[in-house]
């Protein structure tokens, strides 16, 4: 590759003049500059990534499959439920929860069964509901008080933030997580607490005080 591009760069010397030879100088700055910022962006992409899979109290294992199972599960959903509605996939610790809305009984049964017969899934937490689809209004007032319950959690100092996953539908607050009962009974309090939410609903895998104390000398 290397001799080639110094081979046709002898051949068209000639043609470049020397008023487009500054020009050329700047481009090819230019492009050098966009390939080291690439570069940079994706190491600091491997890093955060790193930091965050470090931080998970699921094993990598886990969050490998929870993010397969996630894939898997939104790429087979539209052709079950169509345009008449809409379904959020949540998958932690290879348990999935379901939310949104779907036409009738069926779909959210035939829901259901799709989703608990993809490789790894270990449960499904149907919380669909037969209704009309939600519109984007609503969704994004959704989207606003999961901010919120993490902000509150980021400034609940007994908690840990990132233990937390947090899920909104209809101002329907879910909540998943790796947690201790006080952890568990701390998060209830504070995302219920929050301006606009109707209802907390816990969804955790309870550990215990000594396995969260190794877990967070491993951290």
């Amino acid at each position: 590759m290397i001799d080639a591009n110094l081979a046709y760069r002898s051949r068209t010397r000639l043609l470049v003049s020397p008023l487009a030879r500054p020009l050329a100088r700047i481009v090819l700055a230019a492009a050098l500059a966009a390939s080291l910022q690439g570069c940079v962006e994706m190491m600091v992409g491997s890093a955060v990534v790193g930091a965050i899979a470090a931080t998970d109290r699921r094993t990598l294992g886990a969050q490998t499959d929870d993010t397969a199972i996630t894939v898997k599960a939104e790429a087979s959903i539209p052709r079950l439920i169509g345009e008449a509605g809409h379904v959020n996939i949540a998958s932690f610790n290879r348990k999935v929860l379901l939310t949104g809305e779907v036409r009738d009984e069926a779909t959210k049964a035939a829901v259901e069964r799709e989703i608990a017969g993809i490789q790894g899934v270990q449960g499904v937490i149907n919380e669909l509901d037969v209704a009309e689809r939600s519109n984007y209004s609503s969704r994004g007032n959704d989207a606003l008080l999961t901010g919120k319950v993490k902000a509150s959690f980021v400034d609940t100092r007994e908690l840990s933030a990132s233990a937390f996953k947090v899920i909104t539908e209809r101002g329907t607050v879910y909540l998943m997580g790796r947690v201790t009962q006080r952890e568990g009974k701390r998060a209830g309090e504070v995302a219920g607490g929050v301006s606009g939410v109707v209802r907390v609903v816990k969804i955790f895998d309870y550990i215990g005080e000594d396995e969260l104390r190794d877990i967070d000398k491993r951290s």
